[in-house]
């Protein structure tokens, strides 16, 4: 363990046995935060996402046997909102350009989402299909234009529509969320 940032072998201990009591489970739990926090760090155009989620889970480390105690619910949640503060704390500093962020690995976790989202798309309406894609196209400005045309064209209000896209999202969701868990069943 890193001693430098405070960090100590028992204080990982401890955030393992947090995660989960069975030591594999727990390794594997880390290892998905992990990549995760990366993921989300790579996302948001950071090109020290690797250092940024190591700080992220180190100040969980040291938090681990405080929190603990009165936390209710994923560990992994707790996980996310600290990587939130820490990316604002990031963005407020100033940042050396460096090489591009490495282009996120294509796992089979990130396949078998695919192709389950894939599957779920096929299985709802064409209407709803077309809604759900045309919703979240486009960035920025563009975005909120072709929202705005969308729910014109619909003749809904803005608000209606982002009512029918979180519907459908939802769905679709829990749709990924079973066909995952189908496929790790099997």
């Amino acid at each position: 363990m890193n001693q430098e940032n405070g960090v100590t072998q028992a204080a990982f201990d401890y955030l393992l046995a947090w995660l989960d009591a069975d030591r594999e489970r727990a390794g594997e739990k880390y290892e998905h935060i992990r990549r995760r926090l990366i993921r989300i760090f790579t996302c948001r155009g950071r090109p020290d996402a690797e250092e940024l989620a190591d700080e992220t889970i180190n100040r969980v480390t040291l938090k681990a046997t405080e929190v603990s105690k009165e936390y209710v619910g994923d560990p992994a949640l707790y996980f996310y909102g600290v990587a939130q503060k820490v990316f604002l704390e990031s963005v407020r500093k100033p940042h050396t350009p460096g090489a591009p962020p490495p282009a996120p690995n294509k796992s089979d976790e990130d396949e078998r989402e695919y192709d389950c989202l894939d599957r779920c798309m096929e299985q709802i309406s064409p209407g709803s299909r077309e809604l759900v894609l045309g919703y979240y196209r486009e960035d920025k400005r563009a975005k909120i234009e072709h929202r705005k045309e969308m729910a014109l064209k619909l003749g809904i209000a803005l608000n209606a529509l982002r009512i029918r896209a979180h519907r459908i999202r939802s769905v679709l969701q829990q749709c990924v969320q079973d066909c995952i868990g189908q496929a790790q069943a099997s």
